[in-house]
């Protein structure tokens, strides 16, 4: 089983290069200084979110950052999995979908209603691992973005 850690501030400089790891696959374009500046709040305890970390915590083999919300269709509390990350070298293990089964459970018991996360609609492979770990697409919504 993988062990899932709270990160706290002292776990920045393991989490700004798995961060910006993740970023370049995805062709997300930011710098260090924006990355911290955006897991800091969250490293120090941040009611709007948080951040694990996967594996040993010194030296650690990814990371997932869930972002709280407040949803009335669901009943109350809710999160989206904004970001997770297995570091290529130990993908194809099984890890990610270990996290994504325990951690909603995880967050239920601490009154989470409904955990919701992003794939890109030509991606059939990660649709249907997530859909196997009881994720549902929902056909009549489409996630719609204004950057501020």
């Amino acid at each position: 089983m993988t062990k899932l850690t709270l990160a706290a501030t002292e776990d920045m400089e393991r989490l700004v290069p798995l961060v910006a790891a993740f970023h370049q696959e995805e062709g997300i374009v930011q710098d260090d200084a924006t990355r911290r500046e955006a897991l800091a709040p969250l490293l120090e305890g941040s009611p709007y979110g948080c951040v694990y970390l996967a594996g040993p915590r010194r030296a650690p083999i990814g990371y997932v950052t869930i972002s709280f919300g407040w949803s009335l269709e669901f009943g109350g509390l809710d999160g989206f999995v904004d970001e997770i990350f297995i570091r290529p070298g130990v993908r194809g293990r099984g890890i990610g979908s270990e996290i994504l089964l325990t951690l909603p459970k995880t967050l239920a018991t601490a009154g989470m209603k409904a955990i919701h996360l992003e794939v890109g609609r030509d991606n059939a492979k990660a649709r249907r691992i997530y859909e196997k770990l009881r994720f549902e697409p929902r056909e009549n919504y489409i996630l719609m973005t204004r950057k501020l």
